[in-house]
Formats: C-alpha cells, sequence, structure tokens
C-alpha cells in the first residue's frame, strides 16, 4: 500500500474589499444575479456571475423545483449559458455569493460537487483553468486558482 497526500493553496480575503478591482466588480454582479434567486424550498440564493476573455460577463442564480433534481444551481446555469450563447470562448474568472433567509451566511460557500463537475468540465474543455471566487453574503472571500484545488481527482473525459 502507498498512501498518498492532496492539497490546495487557497486565498482568503478578509473583504470584498481586498479584492483586485476587476473580481471586486465581478463579485457585485454575483451579488445581483443572487436577488433573481428562485429559492422557496430551501430558502438558499447563489447568484454566479463568469467573466470571459472576450470581456462579456455571463450571470445566474440557482432556480429550484418542487421535484429537487429538476432545478439548477447558479453555477451551472451561468457556466451552461456561458457555453452555449459563446462557444469556444475561455471563461477566466467565476464569482459566487449565497445568502439564506433563514440565518446570516458569513462563511465562503463553494460549489457543489455537480458544480464542481460542470467546472471541471470547461476547465479541462478549454485547458485552462478558471479561477473561482467564492463567498457567503459577506464576509471573506476564497480564492481557488481552478476547480483541481476543490475537486483534485476530477472525472473528465480521458476516463471514457
Amino acid at each position: 500500500m502507498k498512501q498518498i497526500t492532496i492539497s490546495a493553496d487557497l486565498q482568503v480575503y478578509d473583504s470584498v474589499d481586498e479584492l483586485p478591482k476587476d473580481v471586486q466588480h465581478l463579485m457585485q454582479q454575483a451579488i445581483e444575479a443572487r436577488e433573481s434567486s428562485y429559492s422557496p424550498y430551501s430558502q438558499f440564493s447563489v447568484g454566479a456571475a463568469i467573466s470571459l476573455e472576450n470581456g462579456e460577463v455571463i450571470t445566474g442564480s440557482n432556480q429550484e423545483n418542487a421535484s429537487y433534481p429538476a432545478g439548477l444551481c447558479a453555477e451551472r446555469t451561468a457556466i451552461f449559458y456561458a457555453g452555449a450563447k459563446y462557444p469556444g470562448v475561455k471563461m477566466l474568472k467565476m464569482a459566487l455569493s449565497a445568502r439564506s433567509r433563514n440565518h446570516t451566511v458569513e462563511v465562503p460557500t463553494p460549489p457543489c460537487g455537480s458544480c464542481r463537475q460542470a467546472i471541471a468540465e470547461y476547465e479541462v474543455k478549454q485547458k485552462q483553468p478558471i479561477e473561482i471566487y467564492f463567498m457567503g453574503e459577506k464576509g471573506k472571500v476564497v480564492k481557488a486558482n481552478s476547480i483541481s484545488d476543490l475537486l483534485p481527482l476530477i472525472f473528465d473525459n480521458s476516463y471514457l
């Protein structure tokens, strides 16, 4: 038997104000997108904003359904729309913000497993990492340089 250790280097900012100006703007768009969330069941709203290499910014919010698997997270709403509207255009940065109607979310909230897998697909497709910044509704912001920092053993097309 051999043991391996997997680690990730993440950067933590104390607030949005510490982020580079372009990322502050991107995070603001994620916060605004969060307001269009349809989340009557979980009461948990998420907004995503993705900056593309062509200068466009695509936003998305989570959209729930009474049949839970039929809903879609903010990250996948945005990334699938970006892929459909701008095929072949690289995604550079993604900002995420989450809020609950039941309590204040002060802990940075990363993408769920399904969203991590969707982001991995696009990173592999474009052969370039996507910087991911995530936060709650206020407080600290975490930066991952690539989805591989959050999902180190990705499943991609090389296994097929």
